[in-house]
């Protein structure tokens, strides 16, 4: 077995080989086993006859195959045979050198890595707005007084003492901090939306980083001149790109690291909702980091409110991230290996009928 053959085999999902007439060419064992059906029995059926995809994907399918890029589809049911459909993810892509040829990996929900889906992020601001109120009226107000009667004590006391009203002063504020940053969290207005050019909001984030949090960061910008305007509020994408750079800079060697700050277009990217409706998510955003990495026992969970990987931090900024991002109609996802930490925006661009009025 050869060393493409060896990781063609290992790979952990169905993949496909599929010919310039959308036929089987090969599939790995996966493969076989979620067709429940052997290599020799498909190579040179028709893909489209071997899964039954609820989604009208062949005119996508093809457009991508002319254009020789990846197209990109989630949240949709894929059965075969006698299989009850499964929600999956599809990735299809060109294969180099090889005319017509693409490679299409299919990602059961429960084995796909975890992205941001709206009815999750709706259900955990929800969470996260009750318990704002709920904080906010409860807590805020005794903590008040209790840094009001620790301050007091303090005026008397010696210095051994002293060490401890000063923890009581310092957790409380702390605790404050925590939940204001709770209701900033649930108190978020919808999007104004505008177009909005999206490597002005990257330089602005990236310019007040390094003045920052970010001082110790090498932050490199890799753009798309020809990126398009996006549909969105400026200043609510300037917060979720402000808060993954400083997540990335937090979670770096006190020494520095490098965040590059990456644009593209990806026409293919359609996100099909639960609701049945489509929506095209062409511009793309990447804040890509060389640190260590999510922790594993997080890394499904880290757009869950209060969900930390840090010791004092307080999981609140990658939900926020996930909220503004669902609010705006895009989608956020993660891939994280120790060295490299890739968060991925996916927004919509500015609609043609807004951008027939400014044509006008």
């Amino acid at each position: 077995m050869t060393g493409d053959d060896a990781i063609w085999a290992s790979l952990p999902v169905p993949a496909f080989l599929i010919d310039a007439e959308d036929r089987v060419q090969a599939v790995n064992s996966a493969a076989e086993g979620f067709l429940n059906a052997s290599r020799k029995s498909v190579e040179g059926a028709p893909v489209w006859d071997l899964l039954a995809v609820d989604v009208p994907i062949e005119e996508a399918f093809a457009r991508a195959r002319a254009d020789g890029t990846p197209l990109f589809v989630n949240d949709i049911d894929v059965g075969c045979g006698s299989r009850a459909p499964l929600q999956c993810a599809l990735q299809i892509a060109p294969v180099l050198g090889r005319p017509g040829v693409m490679m299409m990996l299919v990602s059961p929900r429960e084995l796909a890595g975890r992205m941001t889906q709206s009815h999750s992020v709706r259900s955990a601001a929800q969470s996260a707005i009750g318990m704002a109120e709920m904080l906010a009226h409860e807590i805020k107000n005794p903590l008040a007084g209790i840094t009001g009667a620790a301050q007091l004590l303090s005026m008397n006391l010696g210095s051994q003492d002293l060490e401890l009203t000063d923890l009581i002063v310092a957790e409380s504020r702390r605790i404050v901090k925590l939940l204001e940053q709770v209701e900033q969290f649930g108190n978020l207005s919808a999007p104004d939306f505008r177009p909005v050019n999206v490597h002005d909001v990257l330089d602005r984030a990236r310019r007040s980083a390094l003045l920052g949090f970010g001082a110790h960061m090498t932050i490199i910008e890799d753009y798309d001149p020809s990126l398009p305007l996006a549909w969105g509020d400026p200043d609510q994408l300037l917060q979720v790109i402000l808060n993954l750079l400083k997540n990335a800079s937090e979670a770096a060697d006190p020494k520095g690291g490098t965040i590059r700050l990456h644009t593209f277009f990806e026409h293919s990217f359609r996100l099909r909702r639960h609701d049945g409706a489509g929506q095209d998510l062409p511009l793309q955003i990447e804040v890509i980091d060389d640190g260590p990495g999510l922790p594993e026992h997080i890394r499904d969970d880290v757009f869950d409110p209060f969900v930390s990987g840090r010791e004092n931090g307080t999981g609140l900024g990658l939900a926020l991230v996930s909220k503004i991002v669902s609010d705006h109609g895009g989608w956020v996802s993660v891939t994280s290996v120790p060295g490299r930490t890739v968060f991925r925006l996916s927004l919509p661009r500015v609609p043609r009928d807004c951008q027939q009025e400014e044509a006008a």
